[in-house]
Order: structure tokens, then sequence, then C-alpha cells
């Protein structure tokens, strides 16, 4: 009998009886969630018997519980019934010794959805193994080798597992890594010392692990296996969605667009389930299969919608679901996929469903319920499912001058930070955070003072970044001078970029210590157009950028703003901003700014205050021609052009 390896950390301080429990067979899905297995992760592989099958047109095999980790499936070991395997569209359920059987297409991944309270191997890198490549002939010739020749059906794809309690667990926290986007060893070393060093710190996240959502590397599949190796430092099992720059740009046509990504991390599309929580990996790009122009549309297609409702009928309507894709759904500014409303139709009955995206390197928290005028124009009248725009761990493509770590500040065009987002389950609840790179989860509020003046200057600043920064850019100013014309005109507010900001928060601003009066919304969701301009924007991150990389949105979904008192007496002053999010977690920051008599007032006081700060322009003025290779993306050039 084979018998499962106990270790150290998993025995410990049991009875001899509860340690017996350990060794007791297990066969059944969803009995697993009560076993108190191992919980730790554990090196294998799917097993594939290279015999002849009976029937090429047919891939059999089983789900088996592997008690001795060997990632195979021995005499005595069980297979494990009801779990669901696909082989990209059709979705079958294993019999009760664990078998399966499913069509054979010439180019398909066979992939099983990990039911919870059983955890898949991982390989030497923590990248889960659920998946089997099926191409006969194998890739087209493809520069970074694709998939290779897999011959004729095999006899058999037999899927392990082990059990595990913390899979079972309804308590969950669920990182998600979005566009490390690494162009070259440089920027993946920006990566690893940044988000990723963070990622590595923790230790709350094993059982669910990480998810990469797409535009893991920058165009270079060469830079796939150095991706792994800064994700492998991580404390849970990664995976991994395709983006626009995991892309074979030399294939003929999407079909084998991501022959390498499928190679070495998985398939485009596939599920997974941990604690209550049902995960679904998408791909939401479709690549025009023209390597001199890499177009691509952003799109889930008929196959993968087909899929999604079969890998769905199996999932309770009242579940918790998280569907990720690398483009989001939409954005607070435009629907992104070209079929949203056929996408939408059919998770039409999954209320809790929730979607999450990348791709724009921005961070957003859209709602159930909200409304905008461009989405109406696309015929989504209200925002049926909350979507959420996963933030960038590179930030905006590692631009910008340097911290004092070395890292590019890489503000975001929305202004935000480079970071991670952490969706946490209990139970039946779900709330999510953004963790910015070497910052507590208490580091959410962004503050600055948005002026006539610093309007007139960034518009100057925006100028000469679009005439690709010829002659001398405009004398830096420190937007938190305001002089008192300034105040007496109006339109000066502090602003509050709140990256746990939802249109249902709350924020609140204190002027030297007076009662606190209630910041606005600058993009409600209430049904109007989006809201764009400089009078939208944070003068914090986009001084830095409008100095430096030149990419600044003018609009964000988290920015709130309140009208500074017109009658503050010269001098310095302060205000406190507190922000409450949607599930009632509040969060303080105060910053300082000074009021002066006039603009010649104001050059001098900012120049004292950029040095207070620690701004060094000449060290930006050194880093501000370098750009990055991501600015030249599609996606960066969109981001900039709005």
């Amino acid at each position: 009998m084979s018998e499962r390896r106990l270790r150290p950390s998993v025995v410990t301080g049991l009875s001899a009886c509860a340690a017996l429990t350990l060794l007791a067979p297990f066969a059944g899905a969803t009995a697993a969630a009560a076993a108190d297995a191992p919980a730790e992760m554990y090196e294998g592989h799917v097993q594939v018997d290279r015999g002849s099958a009976a029937n090429d047109d047919v891939l059999k095999g089983q789900v088996f519980d592997d008690v001795n980790e060997n990632s195979k499936l021995d005499g005595d070991e069980k297979g494990i019934a009801g779990v669901a395997v696909s082989n990209g569209i059709d979705v079958v359920q294993t019999n009760g010794q664990g078998a399966y059987e499913l069509p054979v297409r010439d180019n398909m991944t066979v992939s099983v959805t990990q039911p919870s309270g059983w955890q898949v191997p991982v390989d030497s890198d923590n990248f889960a193994q659920f998946s089997y490549n099926h191409m006969p002939e194998g890739s087209p010739e493809l520069k970074y080798g694709g998939i290779k020749p897999t011959g004729s059906t095999p006899k058999a794809v037999n899927f392990p597992m082990v059990e595990s309690a913390a899979t079972a667990s309804a308590e969950q926290n669920c990182p998600i890594a979005a566009d490390t986007q690494a162009y070259d060893m440089t920027e993946m070393g920006y990566a690893r010392d940044g988000a990723v060093a963070d990622l590595a710190d923790r230790t709350d996240y094993k059982a669910c692990g990480v998810l990469l959502l797409g535009d893991n590397v920058g165009n270079d599949l060469s830079l796939n296996d150095e991706l792994r190796d800064i994700y492998s430092e991580t404390n849970g099992p990664v995976r991994a969605a395709p983006g626009n720059h995991d892309i074979d740009f030399d294939a003929s046509d999407d079909s084998h667009s991501l022959d390498t990504f499928r190679d070495q991390f998985g398939p485009a599309n596939y599920s997974y389930d941990v604690g209550k929580t049902h995960f679904v990996v998408l791909d939401s790009i479709d690549y025009s299969g023209n390597p001199s122009t890499r177009k691509y549309k952003e799109q889930i297609g008929e196959d993968q919608l087909k899929w999604l409702d079969n890998d769905l009928a199996n999932v309770s309507k009242n579940a918790q679901v998280v569907i990720a894709t690398h483009a989001p759904i939409l954005t607070h500014k435009q629907v992104v996929v070209d079929d949203a409303k056929d996408f939408y139709d059919v998770i039409a009955d999954y209320p809790n469903a929730v979607t999450v995206g990348g791709h724009t390197h921005t961070q957003e928290n859209l709602v159930a319920g909200e409304k905008r005028e461009e989405w109406a124009k696309e015929g989504i009248d209200e925002l049926p499912n909350t979507q959420i725009v996963a933030g960038a761990v590179s930030g905006d493509w590692y631009s910008g001058g340097r911290n004092a770590d070395g890292l590019p500040f890489s503000f975001t065009g929305d202004a935000s930070e480079p970071g991670v987002l952490t969706l946490s389950y209990d139970g039946a609840d779900r709330s999510e955070r953004y963790t910015v790179r070497g910052e507590s989860d208490d580091h959410q509020l962004l503050l600055g003072v948005n002026s006539p003046e610093w309007r007139d200057w960034a518009q100057k600043a925006q100028d000469w970044q679009d005439a690709k920064k010829a002659g001398d850019a405009p004398e830096a100013i420190s937007e938190r001078v305001v002089t008192r014309s300034d105040l007496k005109q109006g339109d000066t507010w502090l602003t509050s970029s709140f990256l746990a900001g939802t249109s249902d928060a709350d924020v609140e601003v204190s002027f030297d210590g007076k009662s606190p009066v209630v910041a606005e919304h600058t993009q409600p969701g209430k049904g109007e157009a989006l809201n764009k301009g400089w009078e939208y924007t944070d003068p914090y991150t986009a001084s830095q950028n409008l100095r430096t990389s030149g990419n600044v949105g003018q609009s964000s979904s988290h920015l709130w703003r309140a009208e500074i008192p017109a009658g503050l007496d010269l001098g310095t002053h302060s205000a406190e901003v507190t922000g409450t999010d949607r599930y009632g977690r509040e969060f303080t920051k105060s910053v300082r700014f000074t009021v002066v008599e006039d603009e010649a007032a104001a050059q001098t006081a900012s120049k004292k205050q950029l040095a207070d700060d620690g701004v060094d322009l000449k060290r930006e003025s050194a880093t501000k021609d370098a750009k990055r290779p991501g600015l030249d993306s599609e996606e960066a050039k969109a981001a900039q052009a709005d």
C-alpha cells in the first residue's frame, strides 16, 4: 500500500490517532475538505502514458490521489470522483473511479480543475502542474520554440494531486500580480527587488498561490526563465495568464500565438478552486498573425465563451467566482473587450462573479451597478459585475526617476504606484486590497494640491513632452505651493488618490484641524461621461511623470477632491485626509502646503519645497531621456494619447 509522505511540520504535535487520520485514503473531491492533510506544496508532474490509445479521437485518463507523491498512478492509489477535466472547450467530470474521457483535437491543452481540499503538484520553480499539451506535429517553426511534436494520442493522461486542508479553508488570500512586463534583465531586477520581493516576504497565501495576470515579460520570451526564477521564491503555487506581450509574434495566426506560453506555463484558459471560490483564467488577446505590426484585438472569442459556459455549469450560481483576463472587460474610460456583451451574457446567472484584469497599467475598482456614458454607447447600460483592474508590478513601465532604493518611481497615469492586488475571502464575503511596492497595506492615500498655477505648468510640461522634450523644460514647481490669488479665484483643490477607493467609499478632509468637509469623487459612475482634464488630475504623481516619462492620464477612478478654503492666511497649512473604503477600513494621511503672496514668492517657495522633499532635478534630468522600452508599447502610447 502506498503511504502518504508525512512532513515533520505536519506531524509534529499530533497525537498518534491524528497522524493515522492523515494516512487514511481519500477518494472524494468534496469529502477532502474535512481532511487534516499536508498543506505544503509538493513537487511533481502530470503523468503521460505514451502507450497507444485505443481510439486516437478520445483521450482517457484518471485524476488520482497521489498518496506517495511520486506523480505515478500506483495500483493501490484511488481516483478522485467529480473533478472537472477540459480540452479547452469541452468539460467533463470524472466518474467514481476518477476516470474521464474527452474528444481529441489536434491542437489542444488538456487541464484539470483543482478542487477545493486538494492541491496539484508544482515544478521546481513553484509553478502549478495541471495540464498536458497535445499537438501531434508540434508547433510551426517559432523563434522561441513553441510546443515539440507530441505524437499520436497517448494511452492515458493522469492528473495527480494531494489532499490539502489549506485549500479547503474558506479563509483565503489570493495575490494577483499583473504586468511584470520586463523587457530586459534590468527591468527583471526591478520586479525582483520590488513587488515580487514583497510577495516573497508574505506567508498569507500559501494555499491560493499567486496568479500572474499576463504581460509577464515584454515580447522577449527568452526572459520566461528569468521570470520563473524570480517568482520561484514566492510562498505558494504560481499560475499564469497570457498577455499581448507573451505572444509568439512569428506565429501566422492566433491558434499558435501562445504555443511557447503553453509549453512553459500551461493553458491559456483554465480554472481552479480554492476555499469556496472558483477561479477562471481566460485569454483576452486575439493576435492578428502579422509580425510586422503585432496587432491584436482584445477579445474573448466564441470558443472560450463556450468553454466558460461549460466550466461554470459545474459551479453553484451563488458561488464566489473570479474571472481573470489580461485585458480587462472594461475600465472607467471605456469598454475594452470587443465581445463584452456576449461575455456578460454567459456569466449573467453568477451575481457574485468579479472580473479582474491588467493590461492598462491602472488600478481600478468599479462596483457592480455603476453606469458610464461610454459603456452605454457599447450596449452596457449598467455594470453587471464588479470589475477590478489589478494595477501593475511594473507600474508605469518602470519609468521615471529613481527612489532611494534605486527603483523607478513608476507612478501610473491614473495616480497609483507599482504593486500587487490581493483578493481575500472568508466564506461568502470578499474584500480586496492593493499593496504598493515596499509599503504596508495602510499606504492607500496620495495627496496633492491642484491649483490654477499648477494646471498652467502641467500643460506647459505636457507640451514639452509632446514636442519630444525639445528645448528646455518648464521650470519645475511644487504643487504644494499656492498663491493667495489662486485661492481667491477658486478651483484649488486638495486631491486624494485613494487606492482602496470605490464609488461608494467616503473621503473627508480637515483643514488646519477644523471640522472635516466631504470630498467629491471625480468619477462617480452615475451615468456621466468621463471627467478628463488637468482639473481631474492628481498633481502629486503627475508632477513627477511630467518631469520624466510624460505619462499622465488626466483622469482616475480613485481620485477625490475638496476645495481649499479661499480665506487661508499666508504661511504653512495642513490637511488631514481620512478615506473609508466600502469594507469600513479607515486610512488617514496628512499633507502640508504653503500659501504665498504672488508668483514670484511661489517660485522661491517651490525651489525650497522641492529641495526639502528630496527632489533631485539634476538626477531626473539625467534619466528623463532614458525611455523604458515598455513606454513604446501600444497600450502605453494609448494611455499617453488619452
